[in-house]
């Protein structure tokens, strides 16, 4: 049996998890209730987490506030909504070590696309407050988040302070948004979220600790939305499956001459949630409407276009969808898959992957994370490298931006790596955490296209006259508090 092959029957065959580090973007579309660090939350509970500053006892979905990190409320006084104020700060670097590499890029990645370069990949800080009864069954809460460093390149929100730094350091907010709980229509009553936000479907995190790998997987870098502006509502239809229904601007866009084009998009899924005694999560949710850019096609001096179609990008029609499954063993060992496909009617892209995870906590300290995967670039015109500072932003600013890709190619890639938690450093730290990941990783074509370890000179140009695999070492560290 050839490598390609006994790598593509363990990408699908390796057992899959929800690692243990546990801020999962995808996750959230179980339920709009987030975790304290205002990411949304990969294992929610059916009933909305502990938020309310007096308990209840007609909505048993809205317990008892309890008090934030922030401030430290006096013993015997009663608690404040300000008091359940939450703060987190995260810190991460790292460096993806590629030996082979001709480029000096490390092709298909959109954060860790710099190899042999120590990064500054983000400082991350948030306050939030969870969802806190304001009596009659309704409850409110809200999460604002700011991030800085090399990955903000490819998480702009256009409209929201994008291009005001134009380097390899730049900023962007990641989410700020209102919370809304109330006892509507169900038993369990409909969760609101209005304003930025994580997308709901893509298995891997935008923050540090929202993936079990320092670098990312094909499916959530290229083809699931990374923020979305609009309003998301979940409707608990019994203790264990939700309804969401959405409404967007888009994928990294705001509303008005910050979009994208003049119509709407949005989420249509449902989500199962705490099934099999608290063992099995599942959700099949999709997005859909145009994404394509409106405007006039531009071109640049050097002969770079933009990604403008006119008016066509209006009624052509781009369709997302995710199948996750969660399933966790036993208290130290998690499973998880999922299922991703893409279909833009614009670019005539198509595009499909599974990921499958293996989480195992060896050590309170110690976490093996194993991940394999397989994603079909169709028609090439997905995975695209993006060597400027300011490409990405710029392709969705419908300005000339420089690119490069690769011939339809069928990916594979493996990854190890282990996340450990020092005891003899963290026992230092008070409320702070350094989490260290180091992870070995092999990409390759399993179609005999060669695209790695190469790079263009000409904007739009097809790389095949690389390596048909890339074998890449990296190591992040994260400290958080």
């Amino acid at each position: 049996m050839s490598d390609k092959h006994v790598l593509a029957v363990f990408c699908l065959l390796v057992g899959t998890a929800l690692p243990s580090f546990a801020y999962a973007q995808a996750a959230a579309t179980s339920n709009t209730a987030i975790t304290p660090d205002g990411t949304p939350n990969p294992n929610p509970p059916t009933m909305l987490p502990s938020t309310s500053h007096q308990a209840d006892s007609a909505d048993p979905d809205i317990p008892a506030l309890k008090a934030g990190n922030l401030f430290s409320p006096k013993t015997g006084h009663s608690l404040s909504y300000w008091d359940g104020l939450v703060g987190h700060l995260t810190v991460e670097a790292g460096i993806s070590g590629n030996p082979w590499t001709r480029s000096g890029r490390n092709f298909g990645q959109f954060y860790l696309d710099r190899a042999n370069t120590v990064t500054l990949n983000q400082i991350m800080g948030s306050i939030s407050h969870p969802i806190t009864s304001i009596g009659g069954g309704y409850g409110i809460g809200f999460v604002a988040e700011v991030m800085y460093g090399s990955d903000a390149r490819f998480d702009p929100t256009i409209g929201m302070g994008d291009g005001t730094l134009t380097g390899l350091y730049q900023w962007a907010p990641t989410q700020a948004h209102i919370d809304v709980h109330t006892p509507w229509i169900f038993r369990h009553g409909i969760d609101f979220q209005a304003g930025q936000m994580y997308a709901l479907i893509g298995a891997e995190g935008t923050p540090a600790l929202g993936r079990p790998f320092y670098s990312f997987n094909y499916a959530s870098d290229y083809i699931v939305p990374f923020e979305t502006v609009g309003i998301i509502a979940t409707m608990h239809l019994s203790q264990h499956m939700d309804w969401i229904l959405g409404i967007d601007a888009g994928n990294s866009t705001t509303f008005g001459q910050a979009g994208n084009n003049s119509r709407p998009k949005g989420y249509f899924g449902f989500a199962w949630n705490n099934l099999m005694g608290g063992k099995l999560n599942l959700h099949a949710i999709g997005h859909f409407g145009p994404q394509g850019n409106n405007g006039a096609s531009r071109t640049s001096p050097a002969g770079w276009s933009s990604s403008g179609i006119g008016r066509a990008a209006n009624s052509l029609m781009q369709y997302n969808a995710s199948l996750l499954a969660t399933y966790h063993v036993n208290k130290t060992l998690s499973l998880m898959a999922e299922a991703l496909y893409l279909h833009d009617d614009a670019s005539r892209d198509d595009a499909y992957g599974v990921t499958s995870y293996l989480s195992w906590d060896i050590h309170p300290s110690l976490t093996l994370n194993v991940r394999g995967e397989i994603f079909r670039d169709n028609t090439g015109g997905i995975i695209n490298q993006y060597p400027g500072n300011m490409s990405y932003t710029n392709s969705l600013q419908n300005r000339p931006y420089f690119y490069y890709g690769a011939p339809p190619t069928t990916y594979g890639a493996l990854t190890v790596g282990v996340a450990y938690r020092p005891p003899f450093v963290n026992r230092h730290l008070g409320t702070g955490t350094l989490t260290v990941r180091p992870e070995v990783r092999l990409d390759k074509s399993l179609n005999g296209t060669h695209p790695f370890n190469q790079a263009a000179t000409v904007s739009g140009a097809t790389v095949n006259n690389g390596t048909s695999n890339m074998l890449w070492f990296n190591l992040d560290a994260v400290l958080s508090f």
